[in-house]
């Protein structure tokens, strides 16, 4: 065979394994589900990076028990939008190494973004917060997760904990490390930083600590995170999941993420000396004052679904309205972690985030607050530094129904997020309520989900 043979062999081999091999496009709904579609890599390359897929409109609207738009949703089953793909996310998918994965975008048109893409409803708030206060939110994510195995019993199928080992066990880490050091290389060869990784509270649950970055990265991370383990779980026989509570006796997980301000590559949510009341920069202050006094409005965003406030308790962590310094009680925790100057404090922890909800909405959320309080100037009350007194705080939404409620009265959300896509989390919350006040126990197939 002379060397012109051999090249159209090869590019016969290249145009094979090209129709064989895939890219994932993926994104999240607004119920916080991950989607994707499978394109052959040639198409993908040849037509789709440029000019995206077709997405029904009410894709996005579809509610986590029935892939079905609330009833009398406002967006309905006609129009469509085009999942874009954003070729800065590009990743050879760790478990499926002749596959690529990429993160999309929802446009209209080219060019001009969806009002219900959440990717760029993030993008929106970070450029508000850019332009009128040049500032940048870093973030980092503490995943939480429960690893279940199937068992049969009385010929059904359930799922329990694949250990049962307590939390920090170093025994529960060697029987989980085969899983857990795969989730790491295939995080690290994606580039993800990993910071921890640690066995925790509930039987079978660990978490995955991610490196902070700038928030858009941030979430992007996050979405490709919870990929990763689902997919090397089930490469295990095992399920993973995300889920706030996934059986009602047993801890919840959740999404704690850490805040920070950073302008010209430094981080000015920390004050600039001991001086400060806190060890936080008026920036900082004024931001995290924002953030605690809209927490009830926009707690439905990072616990969008009923299940999320069985986690929110007051036997566990972050359902009263308070802040501390390194005060695991509080749903705002201001932080010092190793390296930090005596005294003064790097970043705050939000903990009522968690697994189920549409990370990049969420974080939009949160931002949102922290502008206002930007913007009014508000202050920080003082911080509850030791077990607190319950009777005298307020208690933050015990529901989602209470919460939407607040979230009715949050009228500076619409500068953020628009009416439409408003109008649109609320219908799909209203929706969960009456799914699982009439179902109690339907929030259990939820794992196969998240």
């Amino acid at each position: 065979m002379d060397l012109n043979g051999l090249i159209k062999v090869v590019d016969e081999v290249d145009e094979l394994e090209s129709d064989v091999s895939f890219v994932r496009i993926l994104w999240v709904t607004h119920s916080g589900q991950h989607r994707c579609r499978a394109i052959p890599r040639k198409r993908f390359y040849d037509v789709v990076a440029k000019n995206g897929v077709g997405l029904a409109f009410v894709s996005m609207v579809m509610t986590s028990f029935l892939d079905r738009p609330p009833s009398g949703c406002s967006v309905g089953l006609v129009g469509e939008a085009r999942v874009t793909p954003d070729l800065s996310t590009i990743r050879t998918i760790p478990w499926s190494k002749q596959d690529e994965m990429v993160l999309g975008d929802l446009n209209v048109k080219p060019g001009q973004a969806w009002e219900h893409c959440p990717r760029d409803a993030l993008r929106r708030v970070s450029k508000i917060l850019k332009d009128e206060f040049d500032l940048v939110v870093n973030a980092g994510f503490e995943n939480e997760f429960f690893l279940l195995k199937s068992i049969t019993r009385e010929e059904e199928e359930e799922w329990i904990p694949f250990d049962s080992s307590p939390y920090g066990c170093s025994s529960a880490f060697d029987v989980a490390s085969p899983i857990l050091r795969e989730i790491a290389s295939a995080l690290h060869s994606i580039g993800i930083p990993v910071e921890q990784l640690h066995t925790e509270t509930g039987k079978g649950q660990f978490e995955v600590v991610l490196g902070h970055t700038v928030c858009t990265k941030a979430t992007d991370n996050l979405v490709y995170t919870r990929e990763t383990v689902r997919a090397i779980a089930r490469k295990h026989g095992l399920l993973a999941t995300f889920l706030p509570k996934y059986i009602l006796d047993e801890v919840g997980s959740g999404c704690h993420v850490h805040l920070s301000l950073w302008q010209n590559g430094q981080n000015v949510f920390m004050a600039s000396d001991e001086s400060s009341k806190y060890g936080i920069s008026t920036l900082g202050e004024e931001f995290m004052a924002g953030v605690l006094h809209h927490l009830s409005s926009i707690l439905s965003f990072v616990a969008p679904l009923p299940i999320s406030y069985e986690r929110l308790q007051p036997t566990t962590w972050g359902s009263y309205l308070l802040w501390g310094n390194e005060n695991r009680s509080a749903p705002l925790r201001a932080s010092s972690p190793p390296g930090t100057p005596n005294g003064l404090v790097s970043n705050f922890e939000f903990k009522p985030f968690d697994g189920v909800a549409n990370p990049y909405l969420g974080l939009s959320a949160i931002i949102a607050a922290g502008i206002d309080g930007l913007r009014r100037h508000l202050s920080l009350p003082e911080p509850v530094d030791t077990c607190p007194n319950l009777k005298n705080l307020q208690r933050l939404p015990k529901s989602l129904s209470e919460s939407l409620e607040a979230l009715d009265k949050a009228d500076f959300l619409v500068e953020f997020f628009g009416d439409k896509l408003l109008t649109a989390i609320k219908e799909i919350q209203k929706a969960e309520i009456d799914q699982y006040s009439e179902n109690k126990d339907a929030y259990k197939q939820l794992i196969h989900r998240y």
